[in-house]
Parts: C-alpha cells; sequence; structure tokens
C-alpha cells in the first residue's frame, strides 16, 4: 500500500527520488503513465499486471469496440517502464513530464494501490478540492 505525501526537485536531467518506503516494492521496475487529472500515475509491475488483466477480462472484443481502443491507447501508448537507479531515482520521460507540467517541483503522493507524481502548484490546488469536497464523497459512500 502506497501512502503519504513528499516533495522532491527533479534534477537537471529530469531525475527525481522515489520515496524511500517505496523502493521496495518498486525495486523489480515500475510503469509510469500519463494520469486521468494532470498528474502522472505510477504502478509497481505486478499492480500493472492486475490492471492490464482486469482490463482486458472486462472487455471482451476490445478490438471491436471504439471506447475499449481508446482506453487501451490511452492505457498503453503514454506508459513507460522504468527501473529506479541506485540513487533510489527514476529518470522521467520527457513527454509525461510536459503533460504533466512538471519542471523542478514535484510532490510524490500515495493513492494505495498506486503512487500520483504533479507539479507542485497543481497538487495544491487538487488537495484543496479534496479537502472541501472530502465530507460530500464519504457521505456519498455512505449511503451505498
Amino acid at each position: 500500500m502506497f501512502f503519504g505525501e513528499f516533495q522532491y526537485r527533479v534534477d537537471d536531467k529530469g531525475r527525481m527520488p522515489i520515496p524511500p518506503r517505496f523502493r521496495h516494492e518498486l525495486k523489480d521496475g515500475l510503469i509510469i503513465m500519463e494520469g486521468v487529472d494532470k498528474c502522472l500515475t505510477v504502478y509497481s509491475l505486478s499492480e500493472w499486471k492486475k490492471l492490464s488483466s482486469d482490463t482486458a477480462l472486462k472487455t471482451p472484443g476490445s478490438v471491436t469496440s471504439e471506447k475499449m481502443r481508446r482506453l487501451n491507447r490511452f492505457l498503453y501508448a503514454s506508459s513507460f517502464s522504468l527501473l529506479i537507479d541506485g540513487q533510489g531515482r527514476i529518470s522521467l520521460p520527457a513527454p509525461l513530464k510536459e503533460y504533466a507540467g512538471i519542471t523542478d517541483e514535484v510532490i510524490v503522493a500515495g493513492a494505495n494501490n498506486y503512487i500520483e507524481i504533479w507539479n507542485k502548484e497543481q497538487w495544491e490546488a487538487e488537495k484543496a478540492l479534496v479537502r472541501e469536497q472530502a465530507w460530500q464523497i464519504i457521505e456519498g459512500l455512505e449511503r451505498h
């Protein structure tokens, strides 16, 4: 499980640290992709395999479904397989940095079974929105 919020700097070569408590889970590699909310999403290899398998199982005939073709493009075309280096860092691919507006400061946020990497300013805005809506979301869950 990934949890917590960490602030880091991206160096001149586009490298950033992975929080030490997350490294063991990602020691065999990770998949990083565009997130839905203008952030980057990071999965361990085992979690990525589950996501891929779940998507394939829920979508028989996915080649003929326009929505599934689009979902597959979103999931796979913008994804990169990375390894953590000896100093506990990853190199952010340029297209992903551009997508998420990442320049120098990032926030790494645990999100249960995956990690999100945010531009610091966008994270602050998202966090304020989440705080504002949290009780409404919780109350909505209780009704189901």
